[in-house]
């Protein structure tokens, strides 16, 4: 699929360099909704994101846009399963080079440039994106629907603040997103007057619904499940009349 470059200030065509323009994955032709991945730690080259995308822009009719919120910083997807590879990478260095302060307003560059282009935008976001998916919730002038899978780093008061949909994907076991905070957030979510949908996957871990190991029944069932409830949430919030 082709690589574009989604910009502070504008959308240009992949091979055009321009300030701090972002490559980004790009799928699907609808020309009235879009929804951007904001991607977990193994950033946006990261085989399963764009085949999430792939299904999302075809299963939602949707144009999906997977841009590098890293910029060309790539983890690679067995640094977390390789002892070896595991020792030698700094997950507080690499999120303090990567912090909220640092992306947030990248993220929110790119949101504001598809809420130009498109009737309906959606974000959903995949561990450390989460924060900024959020974020964004808090200004519907920034998107319409939001979804979220195994939440990182997320605070309090960014739950505290949402203003649009939000569907969140939660694994039994996690250890960012703690049967505590799962308790606040499902608490505090249904009084802020906004649709909710909280999907509760039993038996599984951090990471299920971008990392999920396909050989594992119990754990490919929640690859497609979760992808299931995005596109259906997609289809609901995106395409509704309203």
């Amino acid at each position: 699929m082709p690589s574009k470059r989604l910009g502070d200030a504008i959308l240009i065509e992949e091979g055009v360099s321009r300030g701090s323009d972002k490559n980004t994955y790009v799928v699907g032709n609808n020309k009235d909704t879009a929804v951007m991945i904001v991607h977990d730690l193994f950033g946006w080259t990261f085989t399963n994101l764009r085949l999430l995308a792939d299904h999302f822009a075809k299963e939602a009719n949707v144009t999906v846009y997977l841009p590098d919120f890293f910029d060309d910083d790539v983890v690679d997807p067995e640094t977390l399963d390789d002892p070896e590879k595991r020792a030698k990478f700094s997950m507080p260095d690499f999120f303090a080079k990567h912090s909220k302060d640092v992306r947030f307003p990248e993220i929110v560059a790119a949101a504001k440039e598809l809420k130009s282009k498109y009737k309906k935008t959606a974000v959903i976001a995949y561990c450390w994106g989460v924060c900024a998916c959020f974020r964004l919730g808090a200004d519907p002038a920034l998107v319409d629907v939001i979804s979220v899978a195994h939440p990182l780093l997320v605070e309090k008061p960014e739950i505290d603040n949402c203003k649009v949909p939000v569907q969140i994907m939660a694994a039994e076991h996690d250890m960012e997103f703690t049967p505590e905070l799962k308790e606040y957030t499902n608490k505090v979510i249904p009084t802020l007057g906004v649709p909710y949908e909280y999907i509760y996957f039993p038996g599984l871990v951090h990471g299920f619904a971008a990392k999920g190991d396909q050989n594992d029944d119990k754990q490919k069932d929640g690859l497609e499940r979760s992808k299931n409830s995005a596109v259906g949430f997609f289809k609901e919030f995106l395409h509704s009349s309203s």
